[in-house]
């Protein structure tokens, strides 16, 4: 039978082989490579399930590899964002916009209009926080766009009417607005695989098919190689992508306009009405407290879930519990923005942080994400933050929130569907999608990195780490 095997790698501490064939695992066993298999040797390395990112944003991922970045670890300062954004000015043909991403105050200060005409006058340029939640934008750009004439409710006004350059939750707006660019979403789904990455949930509440069909298109011809789930929001025809799994539907409670309790409340009784579970955006513990609250209106159903939950007191902890609800959460923001975090979060507030730990002993079903771009792409990195707790100066966040290696592992290996459940095994009849490490698990998970990941197979398909262009079809270049 044609296939792969892959020798002498570590299951469940054993050393087996693991034989592939039509995209699933047909058997784990100690014999040698049979006739008509193509055999790699795994040297005695793990071999795991491949890493699912429960919560990504994959068009944004590709859009930020051509954006300029701005963000603390990025530039030093004001002047170094100075010097980036005029650099990247220098770079462009006359007309194109300019785009930067991950933008901190603590960068150049609560920068508007005025702050960017001072570094890039003539050319339009947007400006994305790192939370996502905000652009900025300088004169040229609301001159082009006519944000001074639009009656929307994300456009940040000055005292005299004006537009101060600042918009939020207006991604689809601006969408429908600025040329539209070919992304490379070949080069995020090498880039995913040399982490393990096998799956990835968008979290993204687009309402518009093009993006979906982008993603679709990406998938089918395989330059995305990734088991790709949609969300998607509220208005998303249940039609769009067709061939990408569909999760839940994607609800936002924005911080900077809340919605009111009924308004929220209809939205997921709609939305349950329709069959369908939802996934609601709650960072801060206003908007959690909001959503439970809704959720107490109309109950919950299976699937249903929150996205971040970056603030959870244990008393919420039990109220998430007792309805069913998983969260999807990112701990790698602990180890990128913890000392942010300690000096602008309230205090009762801190130890609470991106809880995993907590939630579990709650009984509270917990999966990991990156939420890249905005947080680092990566899964690694949130499986050793969710290990260590630390931040970029090494104070420790929550101690009570560590998590055992493995669990923090497991965290990625839920199924796509579930996520949060039971993790995935390397078990006879399972999908063909695996991640191989450099050395057994005990070992790797000592110091988990994403330096330890040989080899990802994604429907049983080979490909080893750094190998250019697409899965091998028979599993071996």
């Amino acid at each position: 039978m044609s296939g792969l095997v892959i020798r002498s790698a570590e299951v469940d501490g054993r050393i087996v082989d693991v034989h592939i064939a039509g995209g699933r695992i047909v058997a784990v066993t100690t014999r040698s490579a049979g006739d008509g298999e193509e055999a790699f040797d795994a040297g005695g390395g793990a071999l795991v399930p491949g890493l699912h990112d429960h919560h990504v944003h994959i068009l944004a991922l590709a859009a930020a590899a051509r954006s300029v970045a701005v963000g603390p670890a990025d530039v030093a300062g004001a002047q170094g964002f100075g010097r980036a954004l005029r650099a990247a000015d220098a770079a462009l043909e006359p007309g194109r916009w300019l785009r930067a991403v991950g933008y901190h105050e603590s960068v150049a200060g609560a920068l508007d209009r005025h702050g960017l005409d001072a570094v890039v006058p003539g050319r339009p340029v947007r400006l994305q926080h790192r939370s996502g939640a905000m652009w900025m934008l300088n004169s040229a750009a609301l001159e082009v766009l006519g944000v001074a004439a639009a009656d929307l409710a994300g456009v940040e006004r000055a005292a005299d009417g004006r537009p101060t350059g600042r918009l939020f939750g207006l991604d689809a707006w601006l969408g429908e607005r600025l040329p539209r660019r070919p992304l490379d979403l070949a080069a995020v789904g090498r880039q995913l695989l040399d982490y393990g990455v096998t799956g990835l949930t968008d979290a993204t509440p687009t309402e518009g098919p093009e993006d979906v069909e982008t993603l679709a298109a990406a998938v089918a011809d395989g330059s995305l190689p990734q088991h790709v789930v949609v969300t998607g929001g509220p208005g998303l025809d249940p039609g769009a992508g067709a061939g990408l799994a569909r999760g839940p539907v994607k609800v936002v409670v924005a911080d900077h306009a809340l919605p009111g309790l009924d308004e929220l409340a209809a939205a997921i009784a709609r939305t349950h009405a329709d069959g369908r579970p939802v996934a609601v955006h709650c960072v801060t513990r206003v908007a959690l407290l909001l959503a439970l609250a809704a959720w107490d209106e109309t109950g919950s159903r299976p699937g249903d879930r929150i996205e971040h939950g970056a603030v959870v007191h244990p008393a919420d902890a039990v109220r998430i519990a007792r309805h069913g609800l998983t969260v999807v959460t990112q701990p790698a923001f602990v180890a990128v923005r913890g000392d942010d975090y300690l000096a602008d979060v309230e205090a009762d507030d801190r130890p609470h942080l991106w809880p995993c730990a907590g939630l579990l002993r709650a009984g509270v079903p917990v999966a990991g994400s990156t939420d890249a771009p905005f947080g680092p792409a990566d899964p690694w990195q949130a499986i050793a933050a969710a290990v260590a707790r630390r931040t970029p100066s090494g104070l420790l966040v929550g101690a009570d929130e560590r998590l055992a290696p493995r669990r923090a592992l497991d965290l990625f290996l839920g199924r796509p569907g579930a996520p949060g459940g039971p993790p995935r095994r390397v078990t006879p009849g399972a999908p063909a999608d695996l991640c191989l490490l450099a050395a057994p698990l005990e070992a790797a998970l000592r110091a988990p990195s994403a330096d330890l990941v040989v080899a990802t197979v994604r429907a049983g398909r080979l490909r080893p780490v750094g190998a250019a262009g697409s899965l091998c079809q028979d599993g071996l270049p």
